[in-house]
């Protein structure tokens, strides 16, 4: 259930969808008839997101938590029960009444021991995210939830609270008393001794040459030079289990992201590196990089840059790389009252995940622009703004720059000084501004 709370303003919202049954502060009833749409369409092959969206519903309203389960709840009813699974039986439900009445002493302890094993379970998050960068999500596993359902009962002093601790823990009573038994805890000692074994092999292959390596280096290093084979899924669960980690070439968390999501979408490349077609305001080129300055110090810079006059006409700079770099750079060009866009404009970038991401291709469309994206790793189909960029960091003086504001306002007297005085060659010897009123003239 997702924690999100609507406002009376978001309420009203709401109620004006047709597809809604009813609304309050703390959920929302979808009628049947949108139940079935969604399952239709989600079969043709749409996105949950997306299907939302055409059916008249504000993303950022509902929240996206509630549209995933609300989704991936309908589709295990329709898979279990079919059509008969989306209707709503909670009233024709006369519910299931206690069989044995908790009189207040029980449930003042059984909130007592529920109390003390959220704080076990806090001070587990604690030890678990210590030195961590950002905050993550952490899971705890069913091994770790009974290891702290047996140090609540053992340190409080609890009676019978094992089948409820391990209902509130959303773990099976019959797998807490088997991960305890004697035959259990026998197999788990022997396997920990074939693992120290294993982790000792494993580390002679890790520091090999004196060269740090990853799991499958580490598999060829042990077969090539110490004649032994393990197999690369138990180099990867020692490593993990012995925080063994190669410090080069790690994973980019972001496209991790976008392939658990899978909402990030990837658009065909229209523009085929046409940059010039002397129409200015039809092709946008936007790009995003990172600018180093003082006593080490990191900002990073979206700009997007008319194809045809090679003016930069929006710009965003920040100490984050959030999705709002983007998003905020849309809006700017948006607000510049000098730019007009041309008929069957374009925006075109990589493939990054700011450019995949569901928000900012939705204010590309309300800005009325298509969109256009590069082919993976080819840094020349966007090449234009990868010129203004090497251009800034040669010319700028950026590393002078002690904080952020004196690096935006150095940044700003660049790009005033690109699109007004500096002339290029390429643009008949002529600066960008100059050149995009000499076309629209001609035009």
């Amino acid at each position: 259930m997702s924690k999100k709370f609507f406002t009376e303003k978001e309420i009203a919202i709401l109620s004006r969808n047709p597809y809604v049954k009813s609304v309050s502060s703390k959920g929302i009833t979808y009628s049947e008839e949108f139940k079935q749409h969604f399952i239709s369409e989600y079969h043709k092959g749409k996105f949950p997101r997306e299907i939302f969206e055409e059916s008249g519903f504000d993303v950022n309203i509902l929240g996206i938590k509630r549209v995933e389960s609300s989704s991936e709840r309908w589709r295990k009813s329709y898979e279990q029960e079919g059509v008969l699974g989306l209707k709503d039986s909670r009233k024709e439900s006369l519910g299931r009444p206690r069989v044995h009445k908790l009189s207040l002493e029980e449930k003042n302890a059984r909130l007592e021991a529920q109390i003390n094993l959220l704080k076990a379970e806090n001070e587990l998050f604690k030890k678990d995210s210590y030195g961590r960068k950002g905050v993550e999500q952490v899971k705890v596993p069913a091994s770790q939830r009974y290891i702290l359902i047996r140090s609540v009962i053992e340190k409080y002093n609890l009676k019978h609270m094992v089948k409820y601790l391990c209902e509130v823990s959303s773990v099976s009573r019959s797998g807490y008393y088997n991960y305890f038994s004697q035959k259990s805890v026998e197999q788990r000692k022997r396997k920990d001794e074939k693992d120290k074994v294993a982790k000792d092999l494993i580390l002679k292959a890790f520091h090999f040459k004196g060269r740090m390596k990853g799991a499958r280096q580490i598999k060829m290093t042990l077969a090539g030079q110490f004649q032994c084979v393990f197999n690369l899924k138990r180099i990867r669960r020692i490593m993990k289990k012995y925080n063994i980690f190669c410090p080069i070439r790690k994973a980019n968390p972001y496209r991790r992201m976008m392939k658990a999501t899978q909402e990030h979408r990837v658009v065909p490349n229209l523009l085929n590196r046409w940059f010039r077609q002397e129409i200015p305001g039809k092709v946008l080129l936007t790009d995003i990089t990172y600018l180093n300055y003082q006593n080490g110090q990191r900002a990073y810079l979206s700009v997007i840059k008319d194809g045809s006059t090679g003016q930069i006409i929006a710009q965003h700079l920040s100490d984050r790389i959030t999705m709002e770099l983007a998003t905020n750079t849309l809006q700017k060009l948006k607000k510049n009252r000098n730019f007009k866009k041309a008929k069957d404009a374009l925006i075109h970038s990589d493939q990054g995940t700011h450019y995949t991401h569901p928000d900012f291709q939705k204010l590309v469309k309300q800005l009325g622009f298509r969109q256009s994206m590069s082919r993976r790793g080819n840094c020349w189909d966007n090449a234009p703004i990868e010129s203004f960029f090497g251009h800034l960091k040669d010319e700028a003086n950026i590393k002078t720059c002690k904080n952020l504001d004196e690096l935006r306002r150095e940044i700003d007297e660049y790009t005033t000084y690109y699109n007004h005085h500096r002339y290029q060659s390429n643009l008949k010897k002529m600066t960008p501004v100059q050149y995009r009123d000499h076309l629209l003239k001609a035009a």
